[in-house]
């Protein structure tokens, strides 16, 4: 949803003013929209985009060296008006000739063209290339009908470089189209976008669902398929582009994967991994990629991806340096970068092998990490819904996480005959890299001060998982400054530990004992609920955690449950 608005109406005049304030050393407002501020070399073709707002960096934010000399820039999804076109056209020409381009929508020819009739009445020589990219919007017999989305942003770049070069119009025009046969684009949307002062999206994409062939003007995509996971997702955008191959591609490509408002730069460096790895699989090298928001609608939850078949030309063009407010390319190196040679890893866990007796002991500690395993993912969103209500739910995610990096670990380390010892650090170490936060590196601490404990050789009897579990506690309170009543998992690891030592020193059943500790892990973890936290990301929101258990000591009771239930079998 768009929350930042004054008035809704003049949402479009509102932004325009405050991005060129932004950016005044780049862009200067004209009547319609902006122009560089440094102006075009004389004689330079003037290459001017636009379209309506609510696409940014597109279309103001690409005016600038190596780009666009000019950006006319309507309401919201709306064609800019004639004058406006024509306006920003006149600010912007230098004496040689003014380059409209813009996407394939009627409105924008309309207006555009009206503009251009009226330059060329004034003996301002005016062309127009249209963007007609997307491989969604019509069947490629049929391409001149066909709309343009994020491959604006390639065309752009071309007709852009190819003006910096000091060519004229009618090779600048030649440059644009060329680029545009050569572009094409898809896209896959998740979730609709909402006009300021609106209170519901422009469409809906039902639930468990995602939209095929998405527009950038709020319009729905072409059909809805069922959700699909990141590298599924990368394999239809990729074989949709290239079923439509050029006859004569070589196999160079730019590639563009664009978010378009929501879908933010984690999520598309993710898919771009797998995009990458397709595109290669094809055989197709990829020059300089970009992964980001080039061409957005609003708010809305969506991807495309954008190939441009290059030529010796336009991959010229594409790499040429460019500096606007929304897109910058420095210049290439003149030798390219060489993958560095790295040395072998040296996070690799030490493992030390253990002697027989040893090595019974870490079979039966991998055994428990994989009981954990099956709990903790069991508990998962339960354990994210507690951690919520006063922190920031990721704690199950956290969890499972952990505990499947220290089962590969731990794996890994007894298949070269570890030790308990060695076995334990391999899975602590494993789970504090993995898991992250606050929660991870108290259990990789807690299990590398057990683990010593245990060490490579001898039996492992109650008197040394006593010794190893206090040192745990030990090492937890030392680091992260917590104590009971702190409500943290201090809380259910302090009784956990006092009431399975003091049973060892009675020279208890280590198995019974420990099926007691638990129980009281258990008790006091649900009785952190009347707590109020005092260090973490919960004592913020303390007296909303009233009420509710800490998920840290909840997941720690589970933990010594599971264990427990597990040697007593």
């Amino acid at each position: 949803m768009t929350r930042l608005f004054a008035d809704p109406s003049r949402f479009s005049e509102d932004q325009l003013r405050g991005f060129a304030a932004a950016y005044s050393e780049h862009v200067t407002r004209v009547p319609g929209g902006v122009v560089r501020t440094r102006p075009l070399r004389p004689g330079q073709v003037a290459v001017v985009v636009g379209g309506g707002s609510g696409h940014y960096p597109a279309f103001s934010g690409l005016v600038g060296s190596g780009l666009a000399a000019g950006a006319v820039v309507g309401n919201i999804f709306t064609s800019p008006s004639s004058r406006q076109a024509e306006s920003v056209a006149r600010a912007a020409d230098a004496g040689g000739g003014v380059l409209y381009c813009f996407g394939n929508y009627a409105g924008d020819r309309m207006n555009f063209g009206m503009a251009q009739a009226r330059l060329r009445d004034a003996g301002i020589d005016t062309r127009t290339v249209l963007v007609t990219d997307d491989v969604a919007s019509a069947p490629a017999e049929r391409s001149g009908e066909r709309r343009g989305i994020a491959g604006d942003f390639t065309v752009f770049k071309v007709a852009g470089a190819a003006a910096e070069e000091g060519l004229g119009l009618d090779a600048v025009e030649a440059a644009a189209r060329h680029a545009n046969a050569a572009t094409y684009s898809f896209g896959i949307a998740f979730a609709g976008c909402t006009m300021p002062g609106a209170d519901a999206p422009l469409f809906t994409v039902p639930d468990g669902k995602m939209a095929i062939g998405l527009g950038i003007h709020g319009e729905p995509g072409v059909e809805d398929a069922d959700m699909a996971d990141a590298p599924a997702i990368a394999r239809i955008l990729v074989d949709r582009l290239l079923a439509e191959r050029p006859a004569t591609a070589g196999t160079r490509v730019a590639a563009i994967l664009n978010g378009l408002g929501a879908t933010k730069y984690e999520e598309l460096f993710l898919l771009w991994g797998h995009v990458a790895e397709a595109l290669a699989a094809a055989g197709l090298t990829v020059v300089r990629p970009e992964v980001g928001e080039l061409v957005t609608s609003l708010d809305m939850a969506a991807c495309s991806l954008t190939l441009m078949w290059l030529d010796e030309d336009l991959e010229r063009w594409w790499c040429a340096p460019a500096d606007a407010p929304g897109f910058r390319r420095l210049p290439l190196p003149e030798a390219p970068a060489q993958p560095r040679a790295l040395p072998e890893a040296v996070l690799e866990a030490q493992v030390a092998a253990g002697d027989e007796s040893s090595r019974g002991a870490a079979a039966t500690v991998l055994a428990a990490l994989r009981a954990l395993q099956a709990a903790l993912h069991d508990a998962a969103a339960e354990l994210g819904r507690i951690d919520a209500v006063a922190g920031d739910g990721d704690h199950g995610r956290g969890m499972t996480k952990g505990v499947d990096a220290a089962v590969r670990a731990a794996e890994r380390a007894g298949s070269r005959g570890a030790g308990a010892r060695s076995l334990l650090s391999a899975a602590a170490d494993a789970w504090a890299d993995e898991a992250g936060g606050t929660s991870g590196v108290l259990w990789g601490v807690g299990l590398r001060a057990l683990a010593q404990e245990l060490g490579d050789t001898g039996p492992v009897d109650g008197v040394r998982v006593a010794a190893g579990a206090r040192a745990a506690l030990d090492a937890v309170t030392s680091l992260g400054g917590a104590k009971p009543g702190d409500k943290t998992l201090v809380d259910a690891l302090a009784p956990l530990v006092d009431a399975f030592t003091a049973g060892v020193g009675r020279r208890e059943d280590p198995v019974a004992a420990f099926e007691l500790a638990s129980a009281e892990a258990s008790a006091a973890a649900e009785s952190t609920a009347a707590l109020t936290p005092r260090l973490g990301r919960a004592r913020p929101l303390a007296e909303r955690s009233v009420g509710t258990p800490d998920a840290g000591a909840l997941s720690l009771a589970l933990c010594a449950r599971t264990v427990a239930g597990l040697f007593a079998k």
